[in-house]
């Protein structure tokens, strides 16, 4: 499943890889590789082989009542998966509205359900782990975290196992790499920058600031 899908997100453009001209994330960091899942939903194939692998993925997880997503990316793959399961779906904003009920969880949530939180991509796993928190705050069981892609950084595996939270991508950074150079988007040499930035982002991108 990890190289179908890494190989799905390149040949629609979900991911793109420039080892050279590095894109800026809205951290500020420099990257070679920027990732928008979104780009599937405008592909029914490669939406509807997400949808059936996350729907596949999800019962790693045990039993769930309600699928949420994370404000944005993670709504409308969140959709697709309780679509499939025929479950209830809530999303999780980033901030609570500052206008009418103010709420951070839209949908119906009760207190005790069981949540699978989904996201589009982890990176540090910030954001996802805000939604864990409101979700728990608002008296929902966390059965864990699923996402269609993650770069691999060891701080996100150590965020997430701090607040205990399991998680699972169906592919990752290493997966598509691998799949970029079988297939001839990267070369060979370039593996070697791809890895470097991976090891260590911030001081990847010092060298092209």
């Amino acid at each position: 499943m990890q190289a179908t899908v890494a190989r799905h997100l390149l040949a629609i453009q979900a991911v793109k890889l420039h080892p050279h001209d590095p894109f800026t994330w809205a951290s500020g960091l420099l990257s070679p590789i920027y990732c928008d899942n979104r780009i599937a939903l405008s592909h029914p194939t490669v939406r509807n082989y997400l949808k059936e692998a996350l729907a596949e993925q999800s019962q790693q997880f045990g039993s769930f009542e309600v699928v949420a997503g994370v404000a944005t990316a993670g709504i409308p793959h969140g959709v697709l998966l309780a679509d499939v399961l025929q479950k209830p779906f809530i999303y999780v904003r980033a901030s609570a509205k500052d206008h009418g009920r103010r709420n951070l969880i839209e949908g119906e949530l009760q207190p005790g359900q069981r949540v699978l939180v989904i996201e589009d991509l982890i990176s540090t796993g910030g954001s996802c782990l805000l939604a864990v928190d409101a979700l728990r705050d608002a008296g929902a069981e966390v059965v864990g975290v699923l996402a269609i892609f993650q770069y691999g950084f060891a701080n996100a595996a150590a965020a997430f196992a701090e607040k205990k939270v399991p998680f699972q991508t169906l592919t990752n950074y290493d997966a598509l790499v691998q799949e970029a150079v079988q297939s001839g988007y990267v070369t060979a040499a370039d593996l070697t920058i791809l890895k470097k930035w991976r090891e260590n982002p911030v001081g990847w991108g010092a060298l092209y600031a």
